[in-house]
C-alpha cells in the first residue's frame, strides 16, 4: 500500500554548500597541477579548495549533524568520479587541428592523470574528509562550543592524513617522499591555522542566516 507524505524540505544552507562542495570536490584535482610558492614553502594550489570542502563539511556538521556531513562526504565521490571520467573522454577525443597549439600541448600536461594518482586521489578524500568531520563532530561534546578551535584541528589533522595518503600511494617506489610529504604537510598546516577558524566562523554564521525562518521567504 502506498501512502503519499509529504517531502522534507532542504534547509537553504544545506543546498547551497551541498552545491558549493561538489564545485570544490572536482576543481580541487584541476587546481593541484600547479605548485605555487608560499614564502618558504611549495604547495599544490588545490589545498585551497580543498580547506574549503573541510570547511564546508564542519560547517554542515555544526549545522545539520555528522550523518548529514558524512553523507555529504559520500555523495562527493559522484562529483568527483564523473569530473575524472570527462576528463579522460575530453583526453581520448582527436583535438580541432585549429586548435591553439601551445593549448593544444598543454592541456593534457595539466590534466592528465595516471590511474595511480586517481587512486590517491580518491582514498585520500574519502579518509581525510571522514576523518575531518569525526574529530570535528567529537570534540564538540554536545555542547557546540569553540567551532572555530575544533575545526581547525580537524582541518591539520585531516590535511596531514590527506598528504600522508596521497603522496605515498602516487610516489612511492618513484621517487624520494619524506621531504616532498614533510614540507606539504607544514605547508597546509599552517594555512589550515590561518584560514579555516576565519572560513567556518563565517559559513556557519551564513547558514544560520540562510536557514531563518523570515529569511527563507513565506510559503504559499
Amino acid at each position: 500500500m502506498h501512502t503519499d507524505t509529504a517531502a522534507r524540505p532542504l534547509s537553504p544552507s544545506l543546498l547551497l554548500f551541498s552545491i558549493f562542495y561538489g564545485g570544490m570536490v572536482c576543481i580541487a584535482g584541476v587546481l593541484g597541477a600547479k605548485q605555487v610558492a608560499l614564502g618558504p614553502f611549495a604547495v599544490e594550489a588545490g589545498i585551497f579548495a580543498f580547506i574549503l570542502l573541510v570547511v564546508l563539511a564542519s560547517a554542515v556538521a555544526e549545522l545539520h549533524g555528522r550523518a548529514v556531513a558524512d553523507r555529504l562526504v559520500r555523495i562527493g565521490f559522484v562529483p568527483l568520479l564523473v569530473s575524472m571520467g570527462l576528463i579522460h573522454l575530453v583526453l581520448a577525443l582527436p583535438a580541432d587541428p585549429n586548435m591553439y597549439p601551445p593549448l593544444k600541448s598543454a592541456f593534457p600536461v595539466v590534466l592528465g592523470q595516471g590511474a595511480r594518482m586517481m587512486l590517491a586521489g580518491l582514498i585520500a578524500y574519502g579518509t581525510s574528509q571522514t576523518l575531518n568531520v569525526l574529530i570535528f563532530a567529537r570534540l564538540s561534546r554536545g555542547e557546540g562550543r569553540l567551532v572555530w578551535l575544533r575545526a581547525m584541528i580537524a582541518s591539520a589533522a585531516s590535511q596531514v592524513v590527506d598528504t600522508l595518503l596521497f603522496i605515498s600511494i602516487s610516489f612511492a617506489g618513484e621517487r624520494p617522499i619524506l621531504d616532498l610529504m614533510l614540507g606539504q604537510m607544514l605547508a597546509k598546516i599552517v594555512l589550515s591555522l590561518l584560514l579555516v577558524p576565519v572560513l567556518v566562523t563565517l559559513l556557519i554564521a551564513l547558514g544560520r542566516r540562510l536557514d531563518r525562518p523570515g529569511f527563507q521567504g513565506s510559503k504559499p
